[in-house]
């Protein structure tokens, strides 16, 4: 038996390795499926923040995803304290749809509240102090992609009172808009009303002048008669 190139010769056939087939595998399921070489996708959400107000209850989204599916998914939280990354909890899922494997929590008032049926490795944090807010990093890890790894962030803004948006200047804006709109829809309004009199006056202007006409007409050719029968001599 002799090895060559990427396969392995036995007799008169070659076959390729068990990693030119793994990669080849890899390779038609992402082509076929939409998804990017980096398959594995961790995501905090569309809007990865979040203002809590000192002493409420906050959760911290994150969810997973694979166009391969998983195998040993390990996914950790992290926090970042003062540039220290801190870990907050990790552990294994083994397949999809399954439940983790031995959550580890690090950090006080932290609970795991995901459900990988629907790919959530969330957490909550009962009690928010000041001291929780921060950047959270959600980190996951998936051996059945040959290692390939992502992470998403999520940062949390604690305070003593939810703030109050003053919308004042917003409902001017919206009011001038308004009212600018109004005004050009009247002015249309008006314009074409004004345009509609006028044709209306020129049509009535045009009967007017046909109906003129034609009684002077009349007239004309009655005060013709008249002459020329008078101008016929009488016969002797």
């Amino acid at each position: 038996m002799e090895a060559g190139g990427a396969g392995v010769w036995k007799g008169r056939r070659c076959w390729p390795e068990k990693s030119t087939l793994y990669t080849l595998y890899l390779s038609l399921i992402v082509i076929f499926s939409g998804c990017g070489f980096e398959a594995l996708e961790m995501s905090t959400g569309k809007i990865p923040f979040l203002e809590a107000v000192n002493g409420s209850d906050v959760l911290i989204p994150c969810t997973y995803f694979s166009c391969i599916g998983i195998k040993n998914l390990y996914f950790k939280w992290e926090f970042n304290d003062n540039g220290t990354m801190e870990k907050v909890l990790e552990s294994v899922i083994p397949i999809d749809h399954a439940d983790p494997m031995g959550i580890s929590i690090f950090r006080e008032r932290v609970e795991y509240v995901g459900t990988s049926k629907d790919n959530n490795v969330s957490i909550m944090i009962w009690n928010v102090t000041f001291e929780d807010a921060g950047r959270y990093t959600c980190f996951g890890k998936n051996p059945k992609e040959r290692g390939k790894n992502h992470s998403a962030h999520f940062m949390l803004y604690v305070v003593d009172e939810l703030r109050v948006v003053d919308n004042t200047l917003t409902l001017i804006i919206v009011s001038a808009v308004g009212g600018c709109i109004a005004l050009l829809m009247l002015f249309t309004l008006l314009k074409n009303f004004t345009i509609y009199v006028l044709d209306k006056i020129k049509e009535k202007n045009k009967e007017c002048l046909v109906s003129s006409s034609g009684i002077d007409n009349t007239v004309n050719s009655l005060s013709g008669s008249r002459v020329a029968s008078k101008a016929t001599p009488k016969k002797a």
